[in-house]
């Protein structure tokens, strides 16, 4: 069993518990922030040439804390491996990756004792649900932000996870890749436009608009089974 490195802080003001990361044995840097009494979490896989920095994930992330949701912003890659663009679009590393963060979630930290959620923007998206066909873990839920699901390939229809894909009225191209991508999957979902929207939610009110129904999805299929 890989050991976990970080620093752990308690903010008193908030109620909650925030953590500095290191996920082994990459050495992925992130943030793990739960409010206290949570035991609902959803991890964040971020798009091609992103962090786990990224100013609209982490807006989203601080609006499910909000709704009594934990939240799991890490990098997918490393420094180095963020350099090579050809590593930005290999859903099957991210994949790993997204694997890799949930099992450390679960063997170092918390004992399978949260219910678990995926995040995902542009090609991360795609990663989330090839990570949640195949991990053993149950993932109860996945979200899509602008998402390329598309580029699960033949993996869309193994993916039993409850999905949404939330996609900017104006980003036409990955609107319709996402319509497709809909067809192919054999679980509950749903698809989302945002009326107005571009690719990235920058219109005014647009992001706040997808961090609503990103809420309240997590929340109807993180709840426990006698809430849900």
């Amino acid at each position: 069993m890989q050991k976990w490195s970080g620093t752990l802080e308690r903010d008193l003001t908030r109620g909650r518990i925030r953590e500095t990361i290191r996920i082994p044995p990459f050495d992925l840097a992130g943030r793990l922030e739960i409010p206290d009494g949570v035991d609902s979490l959803v991890l964040f896989a971020h798009g091609s040439g992103s962090s786990h920095r990224s100013p609209r994930n982490m807006r989203v992330a601080e609006a499910l804390r909000e709704r009594g949701l934990g939240t799991l912003l890490f990098d997918l890659l490393t420094p180095a491996e963020a350099r090579d663009r050809r590593n930005v679009f290999d859903i099957e590393l991210l994949a790993e990756r997204l694997q890799l963060a949930t099992r450390w979630l679960d063997e170092v930290r918390f004992r399978d004792s949260l219910r678990l959620g995926y995040f995902g923007a542009s090609t991360g998206a795609a990663a989330a649900l090839v990570a949640a066909a195949r991990e053993k873990r149950a993932i109860r839920a996945i979200v899509s932000r602008g998402g390329r699901p598309d580029l699960a390939g033949t993996v869309l229809g193994q993916v039993r996870t409850s999905t949404l894909l939330i996609v900017g009225g104006h980003d036409r191209e990955v609107l319709a890749l996402n319509r497709a991508a809909l067809a192919q999957l054999n679980c509950e979902k749903a698809l989302e436009v945002v009326p107005g929207a571009t690719h990235l939610f920058e219109e005014s009110g647009a992001l706040e608009q997808v961090t609503s129904l990103a809420a309240n999805w997590f929340k109807d299929h993180l709840a426990p089974p006698e809430e849900s």
